[in-house]
């Protein structure tokens, strides 16, 4: 995850009392703000949860009111810290982080637990509408879409949702892929794109996961579909002749029988950028970028050819994404990022490094494709399985005002017990049921202990409450990081870069 914290706002909160929000903004869009208190008791929450010898250092509390500079400094400081998170794959892939993130957002967006129809696309351009909660986060969508696909459980874990949009002449764009520390609801909310919708699409890379899910029809219906998408819009590149042949299959129903012949093609299982600039193989190349296949892959484009070198994810040292944001940038604008860049330090030959640089507003997805392609290399060099969950656990969230919410988290549902500072907990404390609707459209509520039973994968929601008198919080003032254009970095280091072997030089 990509986490920046370019600016802060100033809130009154119902008792008349100042205090700083800090916003945070995750892979590229604003997410979230904060208070220092609620940061520092997941801190507290993450350092007792999980053993982690790296963990990164909190800032410290202060016992005085901060001044204007030190107010900068702790900004900084809680930024630094949070990319440390973001950087380290046992932190951030924790339910507690994702569930507070879950929660911040909900806060941060009205606290208002809503019910509303969503509409989620299939590769096929067929929609269907589920009915959804601003506190679902994107697994709790995710089983939704699988029931009423009929897809079974066991293969639920292969595939994502997608945030897409067509530009002006027709180009099909990703702009980033839903993660379990956001709601679709509210994130689609936030993308000021037109025209922007979800997509369900594969969320692998290793192409031979298509033979497991190929045991499936409903599974083998989603990635034809996908299949036939990508070689309409020349995703996936192809001969005259090879182009006859799909349509063919594709005329003939032939739907595996054409997965076969797709699967060999170039660009198979990639997901392609929209044309941008590098600095390689010389100054202002025009370039377009595709990602799969465990590399990185360039088609310079010159005069009527393109000229293609493909870089290996393994032989990455490190990379990082630099973003560019000016003085004039309303900090409500999630397009917000004027200029981004995606750097990498290439091992070009034995002991020759060499530092690439590719200039796209599609920097931070090129980013966290990179180390979701990683991740899941290492993983199956490890020998590791996908999986559903782990064992369920509580923790805590603080909200802005204080109060407390325990929360029971992994699975699509969660149960939290508000403890309103100063409550004696008859009127405020209390298992809250969340409801699921049916297919025939009827609220059907779950007790705690069914709840816990219909677990998927690691995911944390719950109800914010909020008083009139916080949701009638003034801001003050919003205090940029200075008065000219700042710039961000996001730096990764590539733990697949110890699988190089001398045969890869």
């Amino acid at each position: 995850m990509h986490f920046s914290i370019p600016d802060t706002q100033e809130y009154i909160d119902g008792s008349g009392n100042s205090y700083v929000g800090y916003r945070i903004h995750i892979n590229g869009l604003y997410h979230c703000t904060v208070r220092y208190k609620q940061l520092y008791s997941l801190h507290e929450q993450l350092t007792k949860d999980l053993i982690e010898p790296s963990f990164p250092v909190f800032p410290p509390k202060k016992f005085f009111p901060l001044t204007i500079n030190q107010q900068e400094e702790r900004r900084l400081c809680l930024e630094k810290y949070i990319q440390s998170i973001g950087q380290n794959p046992t932190i951030n892939k924790s339910e507690i982080l994702n569930g507070f993130l879950l929660n911040a957002q909900l806060e941060s967006s009205g606290g208002s637990y809503e019910s509303k129809n969503l509409d989620i696309y299939l590769m096929s351009g067929r929609e269907i509408t589920i009915y959804a909660y601003t506190g679902d986060n994107s697994t709790c969508i995710l089983k939704k879409v699988y029931e009423f696909l009929s897809l079974p459980e066991e293969y639920c874990l292969y595939f994502a949702l997608f945030v897409v949009f067509q530009d002006e002449i027709g180009n099909f764009n990703v702009l980033r892929k839903l993660e379990d520390f956001e709601s679709p609801l509210i994130t689609l909310s936030h993308t000021r794109v037109t025209g922007s919708k979800i997509v369900l699409a594969k969320g692998y890379w290793d192409i031979e996961y298509d033979l497991y899910l190929s045991r499936d029809s409903v599974a083998t219906d989603l990635l034809y579909a996908q299949a036939v998408a990508e070689v309409r819009r020349g995703w996936i590149v192809t001969t005259n002749e090879t182009k006859d042949v799909l349509i063919d299959l594709q005329k003939r129903e032939k739907k595996r029988n054409y997965l076969n012949l797709a699967r060999s093609l170039k660009y198979y299982g990639y997901i392609q950028f929209a044309s941008c600039f590098c600095d390689y193989p010389g100054p202002n190349s025009q370039v377009l970028v595709a990602i799969g296949g465990n590399e990185l892959n360039l088609r310079v484009i010159a005069s009527d050819k393109y000229d293609e070198v493909s870089f290996k994810v393994t032989r990455m040292r490190c990379w990082r994404v630099t973003t560019l944001q000016s003085e004039a940038e309303e900090p409500e604008d999630n397009a917000g990022l004027t200029g981004l860049e995606l750097s990498f330090e290439y091992l070009m030959a034995k002991n020759q490094l060499q530092w690439i640089t590719v200039a796209s507003g599609q920097a931070i997805l090129m980013s966290v494709c990179l180390q979701a392609m990683i991740d899941e290399l290492l993983s199956k060099t490890a020998g590791i399985t996908k999986r559903q969950c782990g064992p369920a656990k509580s923790w805590t969230y603080i909200t802005r005002d204080g109060n407390s919410r325990i929360n029971i988290s992994n699975g699509p549902i969660v149960a939290s017990i508000d403890s309103t500072n100063g409550s004696d907990g008859s009127s405020s404390s209390g298992f809250e049921r969340t409801c699921l609707k049916n297919n025939d459209g009827v609220d059907s509520p779950l007790k705690a202990g069914h709840m816990i039973k219909k677990i998927t994968r690691k995911l944390s929601t719950g109800t914010v409450k909020k008083s009139s008198e916080q949701l009638a919080s003034s801001i003050l003032k919003v205090r940029r990081k200075s008065l000219t254009s700042t710039t961000t970095e996001y730096d990764m280091e590539n733990n697949a870069f110890h699988l190089i072997g001398d045969d890869d030089l």
